[in-house]
């Protein structure tokens, strides 16, 4: 039954996700979160940065790790199929349509309309992981700097994910190094 229940919820976010990985971020932390209680805000946070920085789609990634953790490797199979199956069916359909209809001027403004939509959706994922990731001083600092990073700089994303990482753990080290001293 949960196999079921994680291949229908997966597909429900597959089937009403337009414009990729990161627009299903905000469905699925509806979905994920605050419908089914599967995740915390925080641990969905981890899986996207996880799958941020694993090859594939984030959104593929996510599904797998929370498949694997509800009901381990098959979960992890049937969420993923779960997510990916609407959009085959579509993309299927769509390729044989596309190639009559690309030229339309309406489907080109459709399409144009649906990037704008996207990049809102994405904004709002973005706002709703701010809330749970961005706590304290460090964790802003690592925010700003990662982001003027991203803006200026032209490298993988698992970069800036080792040295976020990287930077979270610096205050506790010094913390630790700091508590040492002083015992001796």
């Amino acid at each position: 039954m949960e196999l079921w229940n994680l291949f229908w919820a997966f597909a429900g976010v597959g089937v009403m996700t337009f414009g990729g990985g990161y627009a299903m971020l905000p469905i699925l932390q509806r979905e994920i979160v605050e419908k089914r209680g599967w995740a915390t805000d925080e641990e969905l946070a981890d899986y996207f940065a996880i799958g941020q920085c694993t090859p594939g789609v984030i959104a593929v990634n996510t599904a797998t790790f929370i498949g694997y953790k509800r009901r381990g490797v098959i979960g992890g199979v049937i969420a993923t199929l779960g997510l990916i199956f609407p959009s085959l069916v579509i993309i299927m359909v769509l390729a044989g349509l596309i190639r009559n209809f690309a030229g339309l001027k309406a489907v080109q403004r459709a399409f144009a309309g649906i990037r704008v939509c996207v990049c809102v959706l994405i904004f709002n994922a973005v706002c709703k992981l701010w809330k749970s990731a961005v706590k304290g001083r460090a964790a802003l600092v690592i925010f700003l700097a990662v982001t003027a990073g991203a803006l200026a700089l032209n490298v993988s994303p698992a970069v800036f994910v080792v040295l976020a990482a990287a930077f979270g753990v610096l205050p506790e080290l010094i913390r630790a190094r700091r508590k040492g001293e002083e015992a001796q």
